[in-house]
């Protein structure tokens, strides 16, 4: 999210040919059995690679969320307490859970930008190929849905199409990359708890996600639709987030966790009550690590 707006796949197949045979999205190479018992033997499939739980470097792209936006000062970004790559021992950040503090220091990046926008990921995912990380972590769609109007969120279609080529041009620049792809967070939830916040609703009125959080106190039919469009766009984007990454062997998604993560007034920015505090984006990191060293 910004202001003036904004998942290897666990998939695996048997090597043993019997079960090849069944398993959806496997090949298995070699002739079939033949039935006059020439005693040939038909080759194995080549067994897809397991996920890496420990992938040696960490490179991050998305939005406003991942450059901790509001977390340390107000309308300012603070990369130092990202959830993906931040080096702030009370983050405790995926980068640095996986690689340790130096490691993270070393072979850790954040190409994320606030205020992008799915249109915008493929470009920082070419910049952060540059680095050839092992694990690419990935938290973007909410400025999508938060627009100048529910009219101007970006279609369904438009935001598939371009994850797609996102995913495409991360492939074809890192072949044998893992994917971490978090959902996107319940921004009905945020209003609602934001709300109660007199500070949080004069920054809200600068541009912050007018689509939910235009008119806070507006509780008529025409704002409950609008927020509630506002939330089905959400839930079809991450819908997409997990179609999209269930056709990449090493892609997997936080399982919806993120959206399903309740944040409260103390896991919000105390400068905005609507992008993740410094607490928030512990939670965050805490879910990418579940996700990430998740071993089925």
């Amino acid at each position: 999210m910004g202001v003036g707006t904004g998942w290897r796949a666990r998939a695996a197949c048997g090597v043993v040919a019997a079960v090849a045979l069944g398993a959806a999205g496997c090949t298995a190479g070699g002739d079939s059995p033949g039935s006059g018992g020439s005693g040939a033997r038909r080759p194995s499939a080549s067994p897809t690679p397991a996920w890496d739980t420990r992938p040696g470097s960490v490179a991050a792209v998305g939005d406003s969320i991942t450059r901790g936006f509001d977390a340390c000062t107000i309308l300012s970004d603070c990369p130092d307490v990202s959830w993906a790559t931040g080096s702030s021992a009370r983050v405790d950040s995926l980068a640095v859970r996986l690689l340790g503090g130096a490691g993270a220091t070393a072979h850790s990046w954040n190409y994320a930008v606030t205020g992008a926008r799915m249109a915008d990921l493929a470009g920082q995912v070419s910049r952060a190929a540059a680095h050839r990380p092992e694990l690419v972590a990935v938290m973007a769609g909410a400025n999508d849905a938060c627009r100048a109007s529910t009219s101007a969120m970006t279609p369904v279609a438009d935001f598939r199409a371009q994850f797609t080529e996102a995913m495409r041009t991360l492939r074809a620049r890192l072949p044998k990359a893992q994917v971490y792809v978090a959902s996107i967070p319940d921004l009905k939830r945020l209003w609602s708890e934001g709300r109660t916040n007199a500070l949080g609703k004069q920054v809200w009125k600068l541009g912050i996600c007018p689509s939910m959080l235009g008119d806070a106190d507006a509780l008529d039919a025409a704002a409950t639709q609008r927020r509630n469009t506002v939330a089905d766009r959400v839930d079809a984007y991450n819908d997409v987030l997990r179609e999209v990454c269930e056709k990449d062997v090493r892609c997997r998604t936080d399982g919806g966790a993120v959206n399903a993560y309740r944040f409260g007034t103390d896991q919000l920015s105390h400068w905005d009550w609507f992008h993740p505090s410094v607490d928030g984006q512990a939670r965050l990191a805490e879910i990418a690590y579940r996700a990430v060293t998740r071993r089925s």
